[in-house]
């Protein structure tokens, strides 16, 4: 569990803290999302919107938005106490989220990301490293596992014995196309939050937040 009032992970960062029920706080997208999952449980009810609004995939969010408002339609929240105003609207944003930002599986990954208040992994220090494919344990601890690979035959004192040859089979981690997957998954998280920045300015009349430019790195890895 995480100190409240900031992330889990390695990193602690602030969270938002809870937005007052007057007035308005200027507040960054992945901080708002973060305090919407976090603070007041907001979650994604894909069913809920369908049903209310006739959603399809790849149609534009903000229409849905709309017609998600004008049917009165409210993201489920789990059996607890309603969230907040603005929460509904960060969760009802990310249930229609295009299908060219990540769709429905983005908006779940978004979601749980800002439940733990996490980032999507990029591979920091990620070095190309060969290791054993399995390991096993013995009274003497950890050590790699090795397997029948053949026999070898040798002459000793005036007679041949056949003896077993043991390997270590071994992988590949970290390699490059890792690193360049992990790192296009990120580029879409990001891709995808500009997305909902810019529904959240625009279009969105959300009672206790101000939503600013403020955005997470776009390429951490090029940092420092």
């Amino acid at each position: 569990m995480g100190v409240e009032g900031f992330k889990m992970g390695s990193d602690l960062h602030p969270v938002a803290p809870a937005a007052p029920r007057t007035g308005k706080r200027e507040i960054g997208v992945l901080q708002l999302i973060e305090w919407a999952f976090q603070r007041e449980h907001a979650s994604l009810d894909f069913d809920e919107i369908a049903r209310e609004t006739g959603a399809r995939p790849g149609v534009d969010s903000i229409w849905h938005l709309m017609e998600g408002k004008r049917l009165g339609c409210r993201v489920d929240g789990g059996g607890q106490s309603d969230p907040h105003h603005d929460a509904d609207i960060v969760a009802s944003a990310l249930a229609v989220l295009p299908e060219v930002n990540g769709g429905r599986r983005m908006a779940l990954q978004i979601a749980e990301l800002a439940r733990a208040g996490q980032r999507p992994n990029w591979m920091v220090g990620a070095k190309h490293r060969c290791v054993p494919r399995e390991w096993k344990q013995n009274q003497h601890g950890w050590h790699s596992a090795t397997e029948q690979c053949g026999f070898v035959e040798v002459l000793r004192r005036g007679r041949v014995q056949r003896l077993e040859m043991r390997c270590c089979p071994v992988t590949y981690v970290d390699t490059i196309r890792d690193v360049a997957a992990a790192r296009r998954v990120y580029l879409a998280w990001f891709g995808a939050l500009l997305e909902l920045r810019h529904v959240f300015q625009a279009h969105c009349h959300m009672t206790s937040h101000v939503v600013t430019d403020r955005m997470p790195p776009r390429a951490p890895w090029k940092e420092g």
